[in-house]
């Protein structure tokens, strides 16, 4: 037996408490045009929730469908780990990869849904399938399934437990995506109130920021203050261009993508992927650090304080001159934005030009060290969730 079960329990097997196998053929011109037809692709993965559903007359089949009623277990003997396993909770049609299971009346169809589904089971029929591409478990295989039964009430009290589980399952998992997204607008919003000179305190004492950008080029003039009004006193803004120094990626570019992750050198793109693989090439190692990536087609931006080779040209590698925090620089470009067309290079065109608020060198580190408590604090509640 594949485990031990209580005393009142018996183990059995599908064959012995069910129908399986014995369905009921309908040829398509025979099924209703209001018919309800059930095919593979309507069935989420794992869940086995619906997610399309379609009468005869929106579906260009031909061939038999199998019939089945309320009640019956529906089962895909097609890669049976994909879960796909329901109880019908009405009439319909459905294609022959799908078993309709009749239950004797002592089982619950409820019941055997839940062991169908578990993972002993799976493990079960992911052994006994035959194919490579598309597995399916055979008439034989799936009637000597064995199953633990319980009494027939206490398989009630389980379903009733399992499903209030799952309840609490899909309240929680709904509660984090809403926590989620409300994380990142908390997120978005802290840099909000960073690049406007609300996230913390100004210090009289703080020498003016325009002195710190006339150190850097004598000849500074602060660009038209349209985008950002009632800054602190202290603050400038001047151009990305102003602050930033591009480099070409060229001489960085790896060489062979036989990435292996025993090797030491990342190698790097400005996307969500952001490090894509490991390289074990040692020439062209990027180390004058720390950088911003840019993705000149997308105008991703990463912060990156390690040694690396990128994947391709289409990135500019910028530094950030000396008396600029590259951390609020980074924080900054990480807001801000532009879509467009997808094969136009941004930062010599438009991205460069973009006004950026300048507060006083000690307050752009007062900036940064607070944006990492707070972000801290929200991803440690992300990762508990």
């Amino acid at each position: 037996m594949p485990f031990e079960v209580p005393e009142s329990w018996e183990w059995t097997t599908i064959g012995e408490i069910t129908n399986y196998g014995n369905c009921e053929n309908v040829a398509v011109d025979d099924i209703p045009w209001e018919g309800w037809i059930l095919e593979l692709e309507d069935l989420e993965k794992d869940s086995a929730k619906i997610i399309q559903r379609f009468t005869k007359v929106e579906r260009d089949i031909k061939g038999v469908r199998h019939s089945f009623h309320k009640g019956d277990v529906l089962y895909s003997k097609l890669r049976t780990y994909l879960n796909k396993v329901m109880v019908a909770n009405e009439d319909g049609f459905c294609t022959t990869e799908i078993i309709p299971i009749k239950c004797m009346s002592f089982v619950l169809p409820e019941y055997l849904n839940h062991v169908l589904r578990s993972k002993y089971f799976v493990d079960y029929t992911i052994q006994c399938g035959y194919g490579v591409k598309m597995p399916r478990l055979s008439t034989t295989d799936a009637c000597n399934g064995q199953i633990p039964l319980p009494p027939y009430n206490e398989q009630k009290h389980i379903v009733d437990s399992i499903e209030g589980w799952f309840q609490i399952i899909d309240m929680l998992e709904s509660n984090k995506a809403d926590l989620d997204e409300a994380i990142q607008q908390a997120k978005s919003k802290i840099l909000d109130l960073a690049i406007h000179g609300k996230l913390v305190p100004q210090d009289p004492n703080d020498e003016p920021a325009i002195e710190l950008l006339k150190r850097i080029n004598p000849s500074f003039v602060p660009c038209d203050n349209g985008h950002y009004k009632n800054m602190p006193d202290g603050w400038t803004v001047c151009t990305l261009e102003e602050i930033v120094d591009y480099e070409q990626p060229q001489a960085y570019i790896v060489q062979s993508t036989d990435y292996k992750s025993l090797y030491k050198i990342p190698v790097l793109t400005a996307g969500k992927s952001f490090i894509i693989g490991y390289t074990n090439e040692t020439e062209g190692v990027f180390t004058d650090l720390p950088v911003i990536i840019f993705d000149d087609f997308t105008t991703d931006s990463k912060f990156v304080d390690f040694p690396f080779k990128v994947k391709s040209s289409a990135m500019k590698i910028l530094h950030v001159k000396d008396g600029i925090n590259i951390q609020y620089v980074c924080q900054f470009m990480s807001i801000t934005r532009l879509i467009g067309d997808t094969h136009k290079r941004y930062w010599i065109s438009e991205y460069s030009k973009l006004p950026i608020p300048i507060p006083p060198s000690a307050e752009q580190s007062r900036i940064i060290n607070k944006i990492n408590k707070l972000f801290q604090i929200l991803d440690n509640i992300s990762a508990e969730l």
